[in-house]
């Protein structure tokens, strides 16, 4: 079975998404900004998710983890919690 790691960033708006995205684009970090802005507990671990299979995730999530390309930060990507930046650090 698949398996893939990935960290994310949530927040409230997708106005709010985009600004931070720009932010990792022009080089900022995006655990430091995780730690500081995102709303999941994932935050302390700079948005890190660990390793985690198909459907353990919602599925718009798990879409971005398993079909995009990997080590790009993708979103803002909207599901019942908010809005999340996620990036993929590997898949098997």
């Amino acid at each position: 079975m698949a398996r893939a790691c990935a960290r994310h960033i949530l927040v409230k708006t997708r106005e709010e998404a985009e600004k931070l995205k720009a932010r990792i684009t022009k080089g900022e970090d995006f655990g430091k900004l995780a730690k500081q802005y995102s709303l999941c507990p994932s935050k302390r671990r700079g948005g890190d998710l660990g390793e985690f299979g198909p459907g353990q995730m919602v599925k718009v999530f798990d879409d971005v983890v398993f079909k995009k390309p990997v080590l790009e930060v993708h979103g803002p990507v909207k599901t019942q919690f908010g809005f999340h930046l996620i990036q993929t650090i590997y898949r098997s």
